[in-house]
């Protein structure tokens, strides 16, 4: 249960103990979460928390034991860390962790299920199909109609994502998506402003709109070219910011998801909004979104990292 009275940055310093930040993991975002975590080491370190930078590469119970912390600072992401795995052994262990139980990260790591979730309860998502491997592309391009997304299920980052303009394109679309996964997720393509919202604490931040010349978000749009655009005020009125933030929160409750992350939407045409996806890990270093979500809203990096540690005291009364 979340705590009726939020801690101070003051109460959560002083509470801590001892914390490992934990990082690295098995999957294609190993790399991402190496420097998400120790930026969020070395900014703990700063305001005088005893931290330290785990590496999981191999035993990770045995390391959590020779670690012996107080709590985890999980700096995963993809699966792995970011799908309920770790979680789930974190509570096993009896060791309190940021963000989102099993049953959140769980949803929000796969895309079809959270989509199944979010249209059961009225909360818009584009249209999809799923494909597995072994199944027969040509069974399914007969009813697309394009151009479509095609991603794996369950990967971040836009790893193996494409968009699908024609039939010719999408088979080795599928292919470059099942080096990923064995599933993958096709979905409409929305043509429309991009736009994510951070949560943080379970409050809202200002919502950032991005612009790339890129086709969509990609990869090399969020950690390796400068022309990638970050607009906060993302130049929504009022009431729009409103309206979407109201529904990106329902987003993020409705997939069981808690204390922190990312709902990433988009605006097509006419202006309506579509909730893609749901990160409950996002990253954490100086490319992210987060932490420019949280300065927009007055947050430094270091208070940022408090907040999200903080989210590892809900469950305590």
């Amino acid at each position: 249960m979340v705590n009726a009275q939020p801690l101070t940055i003051e109460e959560i310093v002083a509470a801590a103990g001892r914390v490992a930040v934990l990082m690295g993991g098995h999957s294609a975002e190993r790399e991402i979460s190496l420097s998400s975590g120790r930026a969020v080491a070395a900014a703990l370190l700063r305001v005088g928390i005893e931290a330290r930078e785990l590496v999981w590469d191999r035993d990770l119970m045995s390391s959590l034991t020779n670690c012996s912390p107080d709590r985890v600072f999980i700096a995963l992401h993809g699966r792995g860390g970011e799908d309920g795995s770790v979680q789930g052994l974190l509570e096993i262990m009896e060791i309190p962790y940021t963000g989102s139980d099993v049953l959140g990260c769980a949803l929000s790591m796969d895309k079809i299920r959270s989509k199944h979730v979010w249209g059961s309860v009225g909360i818009p998502t584009p249209s999809f199909t799923e494909f597995r491997r072994g199944d027969v592309a040509d069974d399914l391009s007969r009813d697309l109609s394009y151009p479509v997304m095609v991603k794996p299920t369950r990967e971040g980052s836009s790893f193996g994502a494409s968009k699908v303009a024609e039939l010719s394109e999408l088979q080795p679309a599928i292919e470059e998506s099942l080096y990923y996964d064995d599933s993958v997720l096709i979905e409409s393509w929305i043509s429309g402003g991009e736009y994510t919202l951070a949560i943080v604490a379970d409050v809202p931040l200002p919502i950032i709109k991005l612009e790339t010349p890129h086709e969509f978000y990609d990869y090399d749009a969020k950690y390796v070219v400068d022309t990638t655009r970050y607009l906060c005020p993302c130049g929504l009125s009022n009431d729009q910011i409103d309206r979407f933030t109201a529904l990106g929160m329902a987003a993020f409750e409705a997939l069981g998801a808690r204390g922190w992350g990312r709902i990433d939407f988009m605006l097509d045409e006419r202006g309506e909004p579509w909730m893609i996806e749901l990160n409950t890990v996002p990253g954490l270093t100086d490319h992210s979104l987060v932490p420019m979500a949280a300065e927009a809203g007055g947050i430094g990096f270091d208070e940022l990292t408090v907040k999200i540690l903080g989210t590892s005291f809900e469950d305590a009364e």
